[in-house]
Protein backbone atom coordinates (compact mmCIF):
# COMPACT_ATOMS: atom_id res chain seq x y z
CA UNK A 1 0.00 0.00 0.00
CA UNK A 2 1.36 3.24 -0.53
CA UNK A 3 0.17 6.18 0.73
CA UNK A 4 2.27 9.21 -0.82
CA UNK A 5 2.23 10.32 -4.33
CA UNK A 6 4.18 12.82 -5.86
CA UNK A 7 2.43 16.11 -7.52
CA UNK A 8 1.00 14.87 -11.18
CA UNK A 9 -1.39 16.52 -13.72
CA UNK A 10 -4.36 15.44 -14.99
CA UNK A 11 -2.82 15.40 -18.35
CA UNK A 12 -0.08 13.35 -16.92
CA UNK A 13 -2.49 10.53 -16.39
CA UNK A 14 -3.63 9.08 -19.76
CA UNK A 15 -6.60 10.20 -19.98
CA UNK A 16 -8.26 11.26 -23.44
CA UNK A 17 -8.96 14.34 -25.02
CA UNK A 18 -12.34 14.90 -24.90
CA UNK A 19 -12.13 13.89 -21.13
CA UNK A 20 -9.40 16.51 -20.54
CA UNK A 21 -11.40 18.87 -21.93
CA UNK A 22 -14.07 18.56 -19.47
CA UNK A 23 -12.05 18.57 -16.64
CA UNK A 24 -10.34 21.59 -17.82
CA UNK A 25 -13.56 23.42 -18.00
CA UNK A 26 -14.46 22.21 -14.18
CA UNK A 27 -11.24 24.47 -13.35
CA UNK A 28 -9.36 21.70 -11.80
CA UNK A 29 -5.78 20.74 -13.16
CA UNK A 30 -4.07 19.31 -10.43
CA UNK A 31 -5.68 15.48 -9.25
CA UNK A 32 -6.37 14.98 -5.44
CA UNK A 33 -4.09 12.24 -4.06
CA UNK A 34 -6.86 9.41 -4.48
CA UNK A 35 -7.41 10.55 -8.11
CA UNK A 36 -3.69 10.31 -8.50
CA UNK A 37 -3.24 6.73 -7.37
CA UNK A 38 -6.67 5.55 -8.78
CA UNK A 39 -7.38 6.34 -12.10
CA UNK A 40 -3.76 5.01 -13.48
CA UNK A 41 -4.48 1.35 -11.58
CA UNK A 42 -7.83 1.65 -12.79
CA UNK A 43 -7.23 2.44 -16.45
CA UNK A 44 -5.20 -0.51 -16.29
CA UNK A 45 -7.91 -2.93 -15.62
CA UNK A 46 -7.16 -3.72 -11.92
CA UNK A 47 -9.69 -4.59 -9.11
CA UNK A 48 -9.47 -1.46 -6.49
CA UNK A 49 -9.98 -1.35 -2.55
CA UNK A 50 -9.43 2.45 -2.65
CA UNK A 51 -9.93 4.69 0.87
CA UNK A 52 -9.86 8.10 1.30
CA UNK A 53 -11.71 11.02 3.38
CA UNK A 54 -15.51 11.97 2.11
CA UNK A 55 -14.43 14.92 0.24
CA UNK A 56 -11.26 14.03 -1.43
CA UNK A 57 -12.73 13.60 -5.05
CA UNK A 58 -13.36 9.84 -5.12
CA UNK A 59 -16.19 10.31 -7.86
CA UNK A 60 -13.87 11.41 -10.72
CA UNK A 61 -11.62 8.63 -9.32
CA UNK A 62 -13.70 6.44 -11.07
CA UNK A 63 -16.01 8.37 -13.45
CA UNK A 64 -12.99 9.11 -14.93
CA UNK A 65 -11.28 5.55 -15.70
CA UNK A 66 -15.04 4.07 -16.73
CA UNK A 67 -15.37 6.71 -18.92
CA UNK A 68 -12.14 6.09 -20.75
CA UNK A 69 -12.80 2.37 -20.61
CA UNK A 70 -16.37 3.30 -22.14
CA UNK A 71 -14.70 5.56 -25.35
CA UNK A 72 -14.24 2.96 -28.12
CA UNK A 73 -18.41 1.60 -27.35
CA UNK A 74 -19.70 5.13 -27.58
CA UNK A 75 -22.08 5.54 -30.59
CA UNK A 76 -24.20 8.15 -31.87
CA UNK A 77 -26.88 6.09 -32.72
CA UNK A 78 -30.08 6.19 -31.48
CA UNK A 79 -30.89 3.07 -31.31
CA UNK A 80 -31.28 1.48 -28.12
CA UNK A 81 -29.51 -1.96 -28.64
CA UNK A 82 -26.03 0.18 -29.07
CA UNK A 83 -26.30 1.60 -25.97
CA UNK A 84 -26.37 -1.17 -23.23
CA UNK A 85 -25.40 -0.48 -19.50
CA UNK A 86 -21.43 -1.20 -19.18
CA UNK A 87 -20.58 0.62 -16.00
CA UNK A 88 -23.05 0.08 -13.01
CA UNK A 89 -22.39 2.01 -10.25
CA UNK A 90 -24.01 1.11 -6.53
CA UNK A 91 -24.94 3.89 -3.98
CA UNK A 92 -26.11 3.97 -0.45
CA UNK A 93 -28.17 7.14 -0.67
CA UNK A 94 -30.69 8.73 -3.43
CA UNK A 95 -28.46 11.84 -2.76
CA UNK A 96 -25.24 10.13 -3.66
CA UNK A 97 -26.35 8.74 -6.55
CA UNK A 98 -27.60 12.03 -7.92
CA UNK A 99 -24.60 13.57 -7.25
CA UNK A 100 -22.62 10.99 -8.69
CA UNK A 101 -24.71 10.75 -12.00
CA UNK A 102 -24.49 14.81 -12.16
CA UNK A 103 -20.40 14.73 -12.18
CA UNK A 104 -20.32 11.19 -14.53
CA UNK A 105 -22.31 13.49 -16.84
CA UNK A 106 -20.33 16.98 -16.46
CA UNK A 107 -17.14 14.37 -17.45
CA UNK A 108 -19.02 12.92 -20.39
CA UNK A 109 -20.25 16.28 -21.62
CA UNK A 110 -18.00 15.85 -24.97
CA UNK A 111 -18.24 11.77 -25.47
CA UNK A 112 -21.65 10.25 -27.33
CA UNK A 113 -21.36 8.16 -24.05
CA UNK A 114 -25.17 8.45 -21.63
CA UNK A 115 -25.35 8.19 -17.87
CA UNK A 116 -28.68 8.03 -15.88
CA UNK A 117 -29.60 7.59 -12.04
CA UNK A 118 -32.26 5.24 -11.00
CA UNK A 119 -33.35 5.46 -6.87
CA UNK A 120 -36.41 4.80 -4.70
CA UNK A 121 -39.16 7.89 -3.61
CA UNK A 122 -40.14 8.36 -6.92
CA UNK A 123 -42.52 6.63 -9.37
CA UNK A 124 -40.72 4.12 -11.10
CA UNK A 125 -42.41 4.40 -14.25
CA UNK A 126 -41.46 8.26 -15.02
CA UNK A 127 -37.71 6.09 -14.96
CA UNK A 128 -38.70 3.43 -17.43
CA UNK A 129 -38.43 5.38 -20.56
CA UNK A 130 -35.26 6.83 -20.29
CA UNK A 131 -33.75 3.57 -19.76
CA UNK A 132 -35.47 2.18 -22.81
CA UNK A 133 -33.59 4.78 -24.79
CA UNK A 134 -30.29 2.59 -23.96
CA UNK A 135 -27.37 4.21 -21.14
CA UNK A 136 -23.84 3.12 -21.15
CA UNK A 137 -23.36 4.40 -17.45
CA UNK A 138 -26.27 3.74 -14.80
CA UNK A 139 -26.04 4.94 -11.08
CA UNK A 140 -28.64 3.46 -8.88
CA UNK A 141 -29.39 2.71 -5.34
CA UNK A 142 -29.39 -1.35 -4.81
CA UNK A 143 -33.87 -1.58 -3.63
CA UNK A 144 -34.37 0.75 -7.04
CA UNK A 145 -32.13 -1.28 -8.97
CA UNK A 146 -33.72 -4.53 -8.09
CA UNK A 147 -37.22 -2.96 -8.70
CA UNK A 148 -36.08 -2.75 -12.43
CA UNK A 149 -34.50 -6.25 -12.60
CA UNK A 150 -37.77 -7.48 -11.20
CA UNK A 151 -40.07 -5.36 -13.87
CA UNK A 152 -37.20 -6.44 -16.48
CA UNK A 153 -36.52 -2.65 -17.59
CA UNK A 154 -33.20 -3.04 -17.69
CA UNK A 155 -30.49 -6.13 -18.75
CA UNK A 156 -27.20 -5.99 -16.65
CA UNK A 157 -26.00 -8.65 -18.89
CA UNK A 158 -23.14 -6.56 -20.40
CA UNK A 159 -21.66 -5.00 -17.49
CA UNK A 160 -18.10 -4.97 -17.74
CA UNK A 161 -17.36 -2.34 -14.22
CA UNK A 162 -19.17 -2.19 -11.52
CA UNK A 163 -18.16 0.13 -8.65
CA UNK A 164 -19.20 0.04 -4.65
CA UNK A 165 -19.03 3.55 -3.72
CA UNK A 166 -19.71 4.18 -0.12
CA UNK A 167 -19.34 0.92 0.31
CA UNK A 168 -19.18 0.96 4.67
CA UNK A 169 -22.82 2.81 4.74
CA UNK A 170 -24.04 0.57 2.04
CA UNK A 171 -23.31 -2.35 5.31
CA UNK A 172 -24.50 0.06 7.82
CA UNK A 173 -27.62 0.57 5.76
CA UNK A 174 -28.40 -3.21 5.53
CA UNK A 175 -27.74 -3.70 2.08
CA UNK A 176 -26.02 -6.89 1.93
CA UNK A 177 -28.49 -9.07 0.88
CA UNK A 178 -29.50 -6.77 -1.90
CA UNK A 179 -25.67 -6.58 -2.80
CA UNK A 180 -25.16 -10.32 -3.09
CA UNK A 181 -28.12 -10.57 -5.16
CA UNK A 182 -27.17 -8.00 -7.47
CA UNK A 183 -23.86 -9.41 -7.80
CA UNK A 184 -25.30 -12.71 -9.12
CA UNK A 185 -26.50 -10.97 -12.17
CA UNK A 186 -23.57 -9.85 -13.62
CA UNK A 187 -21.28 -11.36 -15.59
CA UNK A 188 -18.04 -13.02 -13.86
CA UNK A 189 -15.78 -11.46 -15.89
CA UNK A 190 -16.14 -7.20 -14.94
CA UNK A 191 -13.83 -5.33 -13.51
CA UNK A 192 -14.63 -4.14 -9.68
CA UNK A 193 -13.89 -0.97 -7.97
CA UNK A 194 -14.38 -0.43 -4.06
CA UNK A 195 -14.44 3.01 -2.46
CA UNK A 196 -14.85 3.62 1.21
CA UNK A 197 -14.19 6.13 3.98
CA UNK A 198 -13.82 3.16 6.37
CA UNK A 199 -12.18 0.10 6.40
CA UNK A 200 -13.57 -2.27 9.12
CA UNK A 201 -13.64 -6.00 9.25
CA UNK A 202 -17.06 -6.65 7.44
CA UNK A 203 -15.72 -4.06 4.74
CA UNK A 204 -12.61 -6.38 3.96
CA UNK A 205 -14.90 -9.40 4.01
CA UNK A 206 -16.90 -7.78 1.48
CA UNK A 207 -13.93 -6.74 -0.74
CA UNK A 208 -12.83 -10.43 -0.51
CA UNK A 209 -16.36 -11.50 -1.75
CA UNK A 210 -16.20 -9.62 -4.77
CA UNK A 211 -13.11 -7.73 -5.34
CA UNK A 212 -10.20 -10.23 -7.67
CA UNK A 213 -6.48 -10.34 -6.11
CA UNK A 214 -7.57 -6.00 -5.59
CA UNK A 215 -4.89 -3.38 -4.82
CA UNK A 216 -5.36 -1.11 -1.66
CA UNK A 217 -5.06 2.03 -1.79
CA UNK A 218 -5.32 4.18 0.95
CA UNK A 219 -3.98 8.07 0.88
CA UNK A 220 -5.40 8.60 4.21
CA UNK A 221 -5.05 6.96 7.47
CA UNK A 222 -8.54 4.59 8.05
CA UNK A 223 -11.25 6.43 9.53
CA UNK A 224 -9.44 9.86 9.96
CA UNK A 225 -10.50 13.24 10.22
CA UNK A 226 -9.65 16.02 8.10
CA UNK A 227 -6.35 17.78 9.42
CA UNK A 228 -8.41 21.68 8.27
CA UNK A 229 -11.25 20.81 10.48
CA UNK A 230 -11.68 22.25 13.41
CA UNK A 231 -13.28 19.84 16.08
CA UNK A 232 -14.87 21.36 19.21
CA UNK A 233 -16.90 19.92 21.86
CA UNK A 234 -19.43 21.94 23.77
CA UNK A 235 -20.74 19.64 27.12
CA UNK A 236 -24.62 20.93 27.75
CA UNK A 237 -27.47 19.82 29.19
CA UNK A 238 -29.65 18.34 27.16
CA UNK A 239 -32.87 20.82 27.96
CA UNK A 240 -29.58 23.48 27.19
CA UNK A 241 -28.82 22.47 23.63
CA UNK A 242 -31.73 24.02 21.74
CA UNK A 243 -30.36 27.33 23.15
CA UNK A 244 -27.13 26.90 22.66
CA UNK A 245 -27.49 25.94 18.54
CA UNK A 246 -29.32 28.81 18.31
CA UNK A 247 -26.61 31.06 19.97
CA UNK A 248 -24.03 29.33 18.21
CA UNK A 249 -25.76 30.33 14.78
CA UNK A 250 -26.39 33.86 15.66
CA UNK A 251 -23.27 34.74 17.12
CA UNK A 252 -21.26 32.31 13.99
CA UNK A 253 -23.40 35.06 11.63
CA UNK A 254 -22.49 31.67 9.09
CA UNK A 255 -24.49 31.58 5.50
CA UNK A 256 -24.90 27.37 5.54
CA UNK A 257 -25.06 25.07 8.30
CA UNK A 258 -25.68 21.66 8.41
CA UNK A 259 -26.71 20.41 12.00
CA UNK A 260 -27.00 16.32 12.06
CA UNK A 261 -29.53 14.60 14.29
CA UNK A 262 -30.33 11.24 15.31
CA UNK A 263 -34.01 11.43 14.45
CA UNK A 264 -36.11 12.22 12.28
CA UNK A 265 -38.77 13.62 14.89
CA UNK A 266 -36.21 15.66 15.92
CA UNK A 267 -35.01 16.85 12.56
CA UNK A 268 -38.47 17.99 12.11
CA UNK A 269 -39.05 19.34 15.83
CA UNK A 270 -35.26 21.59 15.74
CA UNK A 271 -35.97 22.92 12.10
CA UNK A 272 -39.20 23.98 12.91
CA UNK A 273 -38.19 25.13 16.13
CA UNK A 274 -35.12 27.96 14.61
CA UNK A 275 -37.71 28.85 11.88
CA UNK A 276 -39.99 30.39 15.24
CA UNK A 277 -36.15 32.33 16.39
CA UNK A 278 -36.00 34.00 12.84
CA UNK A 279 -33.53 31.69 11.10
CA UNK A 280 -34.38 30.25 7.78
CA UNK A 281 -34.53 26.24 8.20
CA UNK A 282 -35.27 23.24 6.83
CA UNK A 283 -35.10 19.51 7.46
CA UNK A 284 -33.89 16.69 5.13
CA UNK A 285 -34.45 13.17 5.96
CA UNK A 286 -36.12 9.75 5.21
CA UNK A 287 -39.75 10.27 5.55
CA UNK A 288 -39.26 13.15 3.21
CA UNK A 289 -40.18 12.98 -0.70
CA UNK A 290 -37.45 12.91 -2.87
CA UNK A 291 -38.93 16.23 -4.50
CA UNK A 292 -39.15 17.79 -0.89
CA UNK A 293 -35.27 16.55 -0.33
CA UNK A 294 -34.36 18.23 -3.81
CA UNK A 295 -35.93 21.27 -2.97
CA UNK A 296 -34.44 21.64 0.74
CA UNK A 297 -30.85 20.95 -0.87
CA UNK A 298 -31.35 23.46 -4.09
CA UNK A 299 -32.42 26.14 -1.25
CA UNK A 300 -29.57 25.02 0.87
CA UNK A 301 -27.02 25.37 -2.13
CA UNK A 302 -28.44 28.78 -3.15
CA UNK A 303 -28.25 30.51 0.29
CA UNK A 304 -32.11 30.73 0.90
CA UNK A 305 -31.82 28.06 3.86
CA UNK A 306 -29.20 29.03 6.48
CA UNK A 307 -29.49 25.70 8.59
CA UNK A 308 -30.05 22.40 6.82
CA UNK A 309 -31.34 19.74 9.26
CA UNK A 310 -30.65 16.28 8.68
CA UNK A 311 -30.22 12.55 9.90
CA UNK A 312 -27.90 10.62 8.86
CA UNK A 313 -29.35 9.58 6.31
CA UNK A 314 -27.96 12.76 4.29
CA UNK A 315 -24.38 12.45 6.11
CA UNK A 316 -22.56 11.20 2.92
CA UNK A 317 -23.59 12.14 -0.57
CA UNK A 318 -24.32 15.94 0.36
CA UNK A 319 -21.68 18.28 -1.65
CA UNK A 320 -21.81 21.48 -1.14
CA UNK A 321 -18.58 23.41 -1.89
CA UNK A 322 -17.09 25.42 1.14
CA UNK A 323 -19.30 24.61 3.73
CA UNK A 324 -17.62 26.14 6.66
CA UNK A 325 -19.54 24.19 9.41
CA UNK A 326 -21.23 21.51 10.65
CA UNK A 327 -22.87 20.95 14.35
CA UNK A 328 -23.85 17.98 15.63
CA UNK A 329 -27.12 18.41 17.51
CA UNK A 330 -26.86 14.91 18.71
CA UNK A 331 -23.73 12.90 18.74
CA UNK A 332 -24.16 9.30 16.71
CA UNK A 333 -23.48 6.21 18.53
CA UNK A 334 -21.54 4.81 15.44
CA UNK A 335 -18.39 6.39 15.80
CA UNK A 336 -17.81 6.18 11.89
CA UNK A 337 -20.90 8.47 11.17
CA UNK A 338 -18.81 11.26 12.94
CA UNK A 339 -16.19 10.65 10.77
CA UNK A 340 -18.67 10.88 7.60
CA UNK A 341 -20.97 13.52 9.64
CA UNK A 342 -18.29 16.31 9.84
CA UNK A 343 -16.16 15.27 6.52
CA UNK A 344 -18.99 17.26 5.07
CA UNK A 345 -16.92 20.47 6.22
CA UNK A 346 -12.96 21.00 5.20
CA UNK A 347 -13.98 19.40 1.36
CA UNK A 348 -11.34 19.95 -1.15
CA UNK A 349 -8.60 21.94 1.02
CA UNK A 350 -10.44 24.40 2.72
CA UNK A 351 -11.08 24.91 6.09
CA UNK A 352 -13.91 24.05 8.58
CA UNK A 353 -15.10 24.14 12.01
CA UNK A 354 -16.73 20.88 13.40
CA UNK A 355 -19.01 21.70 17.04
CA UNK A 356 -20.86 18.62 18.93
CA UNK A 357 -22.87 19.38 21.32
CA UNK A 358 -22.47 16.92 24.12
CA UNK A 359 -24.56 15.66 27.36
CA UNK A 360 -24.06 13.83 30.25
CA UNK A 361 -25.86 10.45 28.30
CA UNK A 362 -23.68 11.10 25.33
CA UNK A 363 -20.09 11.21 26.58
CA UNK A 364 -19.38 7.44 26.28
CA UNK A 365 -20.22 7.71 22.65
CA UNK A 366 -17.63 10.96 22.58
CA UNK A 367 -14.96 8.21 24.20
CA UNK A 368 -15.88 5.64 21.50
CA UNK A 369 -15.31 8.50 18.64
CA UNK A 370 -12.33 9.36 19.90
CA UNK A 371 -10.86 6.13 20.20
CA UNK A 372 -11.60 5.63 16.45
CA UNK A 373 -9.88 8.84 15.16
CA UNK A 374 -7.15 8.46 17.56
CA UNK A 375 -7.24 11.61 19.01
CA UNK A 376 -9.07 13.49 22.43
CA UNK A 377 -11.02 16.55 21.59
CA UNK A 378 -11.06 19.16 23.94
CA UNK A 379 -14.05 19.82 26.35
CA UNK A 380 -15.24 22.88 26.31
CA UNK A 381 -18.27 24.60 28.24
CA UNK A 382 -20.11 27.55 27.05
CA UNK A 383 -22.49 30.14 28.80
CA UNK A 384 -25.99 29.52 27.54
CA UNK A 385 -27.71 33.19 27.29
CA UNK A 386 -31.38 32.97 27.15
CA UNK A 387 -33.14 35.01 24.82
CA UNK A 388 -34.15 38.12 27.03
CA UNK A 389 -37.78 38.45 25.35
CA UNK A 390 -38.68 34.89 25.50
CA UNK A 391 -37.21 34.56 29.36
CA UNK A 392 -38.89 37.80 30.28
CA UNK A 393 -42.20 36.32 29.01
CA UNK A 394 -41.67 32.85 30.27
CA UNK A 395 -40.30 34.54 33.85
CA UNK A 396 -44.08 36.48 33.19
CA UNK A 397 -45.85 33.08 32.68
CA UNK A 398 -44.13 31.29 35.34
CA UNK A 399 -45.30 33.28 38.04
CA UNK A 400 -48.64 33.95 37.06
CA UNK A 401 -48.89 30.39 37.27
CA UNK A 402 -48.03 29.70 40.55
CA UNK A 403 -49.77 32.67 41.89
CA UNK A 404 -52.66 30.94 39.83
CA UNK A 405 -51.50 27.27 41.25
CA UNK A 406 -51.29 29.04 44.97
CA UNK A 407 -54.52 30.68 44.99
CA UNK A 408 -56.18 27.82 43.79
CA UNK A 409 -54.20 25.74 46.54
CA UNK A 410 -55.29 27.70 49.26
CA UNK A 411 -58.83 28.29 47.98
CA UNK A 412 -58.89 24.54 48.22
CA UNK A 413 -57.73 24.10 51.94
CA UNK A 414 -60.41 27.03 52.97
CA UNK A 415 -62.96 24.98 50.74
CA UNK A 416 -62.01 21.75 51.92
CA UNK A 417 -62.23 21.99 56.63
CA UNK A 418 -65.64 23.53 55.88
CA UNK A 419 -67.44 20.86 53.95
CA UNK A 420 -65.24 17.84 55.93
CA UNK A 421 -67.65 19.58 59.30
CA UNK A 422 -70.98 19.65 57.43
CA UNK A 423 -70.71 16.90 56.20
CA UNK A 424 -73.11 14.22 56.75
CA UNK A 425 -73.33 10.73 57.22
CA UNK A 426 -73.82 8.92 53.94
CA UNK A 427 -75.52 5.74 56.08
CA UNK A 428 -78.64 4.83 58.47
CA UNK A 429 -77.20 4.84 61.56
CA UNK A 430 -79.44 1.65 62.31
CA UNK A 431 -76.82 -0.15 60.61
CA UNK A 432 -74.35 0.62 62.94
CA UNK A 433 -75.91 -0.65 66.07
CA UNK A 434 -74.67 -3.87 67.71
CA UNK A 435 -77.06 -7.06 66.84
CA UNK A 436 -80.11 -7.27 68.82
CA UNK A 437 -82.63 -9.87 68.09
CA UNK A 438 -86.12 -8.43 67.24
CA UNK A 439 -89.54 -9.46 66.43
CA UNK A 440 -90.69 -9.51 62.95
CA UNK A 441 -93.21 -6.63 64.22
CA UNK A 442 -90.42 -4.44 65.50
CA UNK A 443 -88.30 -4.87 62.19
CA UNK A 444 -90.99 -4.02 60.01
CA UNK A 445 -91.77 -0.82 62.21
CA UNK A 446 -88.63 0.35 62.04
CA UNK A 447 -88.66 -0.07 58.32
CA UNK A 448 -92.01 1.39 57.91
CA UNK A 449 -90.93 4.45 59.81
CA UNK A 450 -87.71 4.88 57.80
CA UNK A 451 -89.97 4.37 54.72
CA UNK A 452 -92.32 6.42 55.94
CA UNK A 453 -90.99 9.84 54.03
CA UNK A 454 -90.07 8.04 50.93
CA UNK A 455 -91.71 7.24 47.73
CA UNK A 456 -93.45 4.18 47.23
CA UNK A 457 -91.67 1.08 45.91
CA UNK A 458 -92.95 -1.65 43.33
CA UNK A 459 -94.54 -4.83 44.59
CA UNK A 460 -92.06 -6.90 42.81
CA UNK A 461 -89.25 -5.22 44.15
CA UNK A 462 -90.30 -6.06 48.07
CA UNK A 463 -92.19 -3.06 48.17
CA UNK A 464 -95.62 -3.37 50.87
CA UNK A 465 -98.77 -2.50 49.08
CA UNK A 466 -100.56 0.24 50.00
CA UNK A 467 -104.30 -0.37 51.41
Amino acid sequence: MDTTTDTVLFDELGLAAPLLKAVQETGYTTPTPIQAKAIPLALQGLDLMAGAQTGTGKTAAFALPILQKLLPFASNSTSPAKHPIRALVLTPTRELAIQVEESIKVYAKHTPLKSLVVFGGVDIKTQTPHLKTGIEILVATPGRLLDHVEQKTLNLSQVQILVLDEADRMLDMGFMPDLKRILALLPKQRQNLMFSATFSNEIKKLADDFLTNPTLIEVARSNATNDNVTQKVYMVAQSSKQALLTQLLVESNSQQVIIFTKTKITASKLSRALQKEGISADAIHGDKSQKERIEALDAFKAGKITALVATDVAARGLDISDLPMVINYEIPSAPEDYVHRIGRTGRAGASGIAISLVCEEEEKYLVEIEKLIKRSITRETVEVKLNTKNTSKSAHTQTSNEQTANDSLNSNRHATKPRQQSRKPSRDPWFDKPYEPSTSTAHQQHFTANSSNKAPVAALLGGLRSK
